[in-house]
């Protein structure tokens, strides 16, 4: 089956999008050049560029960043250990506009001493922003760890009003 990729920019800078042929989102990441790498990592070739094939995940991209949307309706297929999983799967729990720490998200998974492994697997996160991995932060309210950097996470969580609780 062929991985259908796009890059596109947004308000937060460039991103790249890769679905499998049934439209399943497969990563969603910055454009960077670590990022480009995790891209590639895992799919299954051929590999083909195809804007119109990424169509439907732009659109909700946009509407998010537009204030249309505050919840993606898209098929996600999320590859890769099963602890990783259950942190990505716990992620999507996180509503709008509000934040956990890596200690709640840890607790959370019934693994409170799993604060680091956590962390690790919020950080190879394959779907930045569908899997909302910006809205979590250090203990003591920091903005810690992105991809996009601290910057974007911050712009993030101002998008979606949630910096107030923080500060």
């Amino acid at each position: 089956m062929t991985t259908y990729a796009h890059q596109f920019s947004t308000p937060i800078g460039e991103l790249f999008i890769a679905v499998n042929g049934e439209g399943a989102l497969l990563r969603l990441l910055f454009a960077g050049e670590r990022e480009r790498d995790l891209l590639w990592a895992g799919l299954r070739p051929p590999i083909e560029w195809n804007a119109d094939r990424c169509a439907h995940v732009v659109q909700q991209l946009n509407e998010y960043f537009r204030h249309e949307r505050r919840c993606f309706d898209l098929k996600i297929e999320l590859q890769g250990t099963e602890f990783q999983k259950r942190v990505w799967s716990e992620l999507l729990r996180i509503p709008f506009g509000e934040t956990i720490s890596y200690r709640q998200l840890a607790d959370r998974l019934g693994k409170p001493a799993a604060t680091r492994a956590v962390g690790r697997a919020n950080a190879t996160n394959p779907i930045s922003l569908v899997v909302p991995c910006h809205r979590v932060i250090g203990a003591d309210g920091s903005l810690t760890g992105f991809g996009g950097g601290i910057d974007v996470k911050r712009s993030l969580l101002q998008h979606e009003g949630a910096l107030r609780e923080l500060f």
